[in-house]
């Protein structure tokens, strides 16, 4: 076949497979169709379109046991503010590829296409699946191929999951929540001066805007930020805007109106709901439960959107944790909030998702071999946590023996993203030994 897995990805990039659910966009059949016709120009995968909801892209390789899955999504965040150059125009300068969804998820796509063009199992099955529906949840294309594969009788027994990052192999994630915090709208006459003033985002820990990389004490939210300044100096809040673009993208600024009461300045409306909506933040990014399972990095927790629904404030907070329960996480909610919140206001909480996470022990023959693959090829034979979620818990909780795996790259779920074109390569030769080792 032509080419190699860096025309591969420029490719993958020009098509805009982009899912934004606060945006309401999905990717349909013709995006998947696009993706499909790109792919089998550079690999002979029998990869076929399925009648999956969440537009999933099949092949099946080899019969009988062990079953690998090899999985990865084509579908990418909105492109977002903040960029130099146009995101679906992929550019190669210093050693990079840049374009939205060259390290999250494209690249991991073109790489498992390209390690597994031409392979034939000497043994066991391979199953190749490429979804388009992994950040928006994954319920309709991870989801549905954990239905589809039990039915055709085959069931993993293992996953290697294209959707990390670091040239490392990931072996915990935690589950993903969503946390709708609903409080009522209450205009407020009094005394006061109004201010307006900006705050920045400042992610210090990498360069990603992914909420699940954020560290408390060491990155700065930009709303947590004006939560904060309306507590210690007792301000109300009139108005917050911001660059909200998805619920597990971190806003790059926000700007709030507020009003610092005072004696003859004036009369002046505030919002009492919009300021206990954000004081009420403060609480709710500090949750505190039980775990199932350790995490190095505890439960986090960021607001990253808002908006006015009728006669009511809407924060969707961002929640990571080792657990699957929901339960869990709404009690730790309202424990947090009922001796916080004034009686005269209504709010409410929502919690959804927490479909699972993904534990895998290090003794396991997946990641033994896996890290032993990596350091053939001059990388890290350490394990590692990563912090976001990905479509593997569909799969982990069920016994399935699991990884996620990726080339280095930056600019995650934010501007200017990219991809290391020498760890890409090596993504590739990573993927084809690891499939020759489990079933060649």
């Amino acid at each position: 076949m032509p080419g190699s897995v860096v025309s591969l990805l420029e490719e993958l990039i020009k098509i805009r497979s982009v899912s934004g659910p606060e945006q309401g966009l999905r990717v349909g059949v013709e995006e998947a169709r696009r993706v499909l016709g790109v792919l089998k120009s550079y690999s002979d995968l029998p990869l076929r379109l399925t009648d999956a909801p969440g537009q999933v892209l099949l092949a099946v390789l080899g019969s009988g046991r062990p079953v690998t899955l090899f999985m990865a999504h084509f579908d990418v965040v909105p492109p977002g503010p903040g960029w130099t150059r146009d995101p679906f125009t992929p550019v190669v300068e210093g050693g990079r590829l840049y374009g939205r969804g060259a390290a999250d998820d494209k690249g991991n796509v073109a790489a498992m296409a390209v390690a597994l063009d031409g392979f034939e199992p000497g043994r066991g099955t391979v199953v190749v699946a490429f979804t388009g529906d992994e950040e928006v949840g994954g319920a309709h294309g991870a989801g549905w191929l954990v239905g589809h594969l039990r039915e055709r009788g085959l069931w993993p027994d293992y996953l290697v999951n294209g959707d990390g990052a670091f040239s490392r192999v990931i072996v915990r994630r935690r589950s993903v929540f969503r946390l709708a915090l609903r409080v009522e709208r209450v205009l407020v006459e009094g005394e006061g001066s109004t201010s307006v003033k900006s705050y920045r985002l400042e992610v210090k820990s990498r360069d990603m805007r992914h909420a699940a990389y954020f560290i408390p004490g060491v990155d700065s939210h930009p709303v947590l930020e004006a939560a904060v300044e309306l507590s210690v100096r007792g301000l109300k809040a009139r108005r917050l805007s911001g660059e909200w673009v998805k619920s597990n993208v971190l806003p790059a600024s926000v700007e709030l109106e507020y009003v610092e009461p005072c004696g003859g300045c004036g009369r002046v409306l505030w919002d009492e709901g919009l300021t206990w909506g954000l004081l009420a933040l403060i609480p709710l990014t500090r949750l505190q439960m039980g775990l199932e399972l350790f995490s190095e990095y505890g439960v986090t927790a960021t607001p990253n959107v808002y908006r006015i629904e009728g006669g009511w404030h809407v924060f969707d907070i961002d929640v990571r944790a080792m657990t699957t329960s929901r339960d869990l996480v709404e009690e730790a909610a309202y424990r947090a909030l009922r001796e916080f919140m004034p009686k005269s206001l209504e709010w409410s909480i929502e919690v959804s998702g927490g479909g699972g996470y993904l534990y895998t022990p290090r003794g396991s023959r997946l990641v033994e071999l896996a890290l032993r693959i990596n350091s053939s090829l001059g990388l890290s034979s350490e394990p590692m946590e990563a912090a976001g979620a990905s479509d593997s818990r569909y799969f982990s909780p069920k016994g399935v023996e699991a990884i996620d795996y990726g080339p280095k790259g930056g600019g995650v779920h934010g501007p200017d993203e990219y991809v290391e074109i020498s760890s890409l390569e090596k993504t590739v030769q990573f993927y084809k030994r690891l499939a020759q080792e489990l079933n060649g």
